[in-house]
């Protein structure tokens, strides 16, 4: 195994060395997956990527992932899209669902056997609120079950929040989402009681008609398929606002055991140096990239090389540097494969430039995944060793070493 992996982790702050919780060599992660009543966009991708390449270099470094990515497909926005339209929660999802398969396989982004949605986990979510209920953090209200932060010890512990701002008064709040990233400052929502505007879609369960809210379909999910203490958490950095904290409180609330010691997040895409939204019309899609001539490759590139808890801007010519560079690569990754002609024995420079290109990939992806460094330091490394085998400077075994561990590391980039 390389030196250790160090991450740098939400709820700390800091960037700590990573192990896994019982010491072994099983990661169980927690990847937020998309809600699939709206197509996932571009900076969806670029958090599914972050994901796609821990879990891959996890796998470099010889631990065995235990992933579970999760199908949002029954929150507020989604019944009121399904209703709008007409259609069942199937009809509206299934679609989008196929979307995100057929852009992942294109993206070359690797999804676990079993992907948990919201709709298949209502059983376990009931079970969760009627344990918060049986430990006095949960309540009943009007037909609604809502969490009360001030009966869990430790709430809003992963962004930070000031506890001493909680107001006085009890406030409630019913829906799933609200606009913007401020904090709702009072009880959220576990059970919705079934109202008039949900029209069919509803579940009869020993909490009433209704259906599980948001913030507890993720804990529901997580805990039926990996149970209730994992490794890792990951998402993209809005869920750090109103979400993931959400989620600690109501998995812990039942346990009473620590939900993940590792949480990351990712940064937001911005095109042209704005934020994507719908009312700006600058919404980004896989296909629209496509449409652009732009390779899976070049998009999957473009949009890991980077640190991927920094925003990244994304631009024509930013794009197109990434195709540039991404194809010199492969280019000369193609022509050490195909050298023909070979010395006796390596020149010092040229075995120093084989072990190079593992020393300098990891050394980089251990510090917090820095695939810009990592990519970075392969290239100068492999174009130089492509430049001593064109001179006849490096020998077969030699090019053969550089072969297996180009391809070890590419499957973790999966750029070749």
């Amino acid at each position: 195994m390389a030196e250790h992996l160090y991450l740098q982790n939400t709820m700390t702050g800091n960037k700590q060395r990573f192990d896994s919780r019982h010491g072994d060599q099983e990661v169980k992660m927690f990847t937020c997956g998309p809600s699939i009543y709206n197509w996932p966009h571009i900076g969806n991708y670029r958090t599914f990527l972050f994901e796609d390449i821990l879990q891959r270099y996890l796998q470099y470094l010889g631990y065995t992932v235990n992933r579970l990515i999760n199908f949002t497909d029954m929150e507020d926005k989604a019944i009121f899209r399904a209703n709008e339209l007409g259609v069942s929660l199937g009809e509206l999802t299934g679609p989008v669902a196929d979307r995100f398969f057929k852009d992942c396989r294109q993206l070359n982004i690797g999804l676990p056997e079993t992907i948990a949605r919201s709709t298949t986990c209502v059983d376990q979510a009931v079970f969760l609120i009627q344990r918060l209920m049986e430990n006095n953090i949960a309540y009943l209200h009007k037909g609604d079950v809502f969490f009360d932060p001030l009966k869990f010890k430790g709430f809003g512990r992963l962004y930070g929040l000031d506890m001493s701002r909680w107001p006085a008064k009890k406030i409630r709040f019913r829906k799933d989402t609200y606009p913007g990233q401020r904090w709702n400052l009072g009880d959220f929502i576990l059970w919705k009681a079934w109202r008039k505007p949900d029209g069919e879609i509803f579940w009869q369960t020993p909490l009433g008609k209704g259906r599980p809210a948001w913030n507890v379909q993720d804990p529901a999910m997580i805990t039926e398929h990996l149970g209730y203490e994992l490794d890792i958490c990951c998402g993209g950095i809005d869920n750090i606002y109103r979400h993931h904290d959400y989620n600690i409180a109501v998995v812990e609330g039942v346990s009473g055991k620590t939900l993940a010691p590792f949480w990351l997040h990712a940064g937001h895409v911005r095109i042209q140096g704005t934020k994507m939204s719908k009312s700006r019309g600058n919404i980004v899609y896989v296909t629209d990239l496509r449409s652009l001539g732009y390779h899976p490759r070049h998009i999957r590139f473009f949009l890991i090389h980077g640190r991927y808890r920094d925003n990244l801007n994304m631009t024509r010519d930013r794009l197109d540097l990434a195709r540039g560079r991404v194809e010199t690569f492969r280019e000369m990754a193609g022509r050490l494969t195909a050298q023909t002609k070979f010395a006796a024995t390596s020149d010092p420079e040229a075995r120093a430039l084989v072990r190079d290109l593992q020393t300098g990939f990891e050394k980089s992806m251990n510090d917090d995944l820095n695939v810009k460094d990592a990519f970075d330091s392969l290239y100068t490394t492999l174009s130089r060793l492509a430049e001593k085998a064109a001179a006849g400077h490096l020998a077969q075994k030699d090019a053969q070493t550089a072969h297996s561990r180009l391809r070890a590391i590419d499957r973790v980039l999966h750029l070749l």
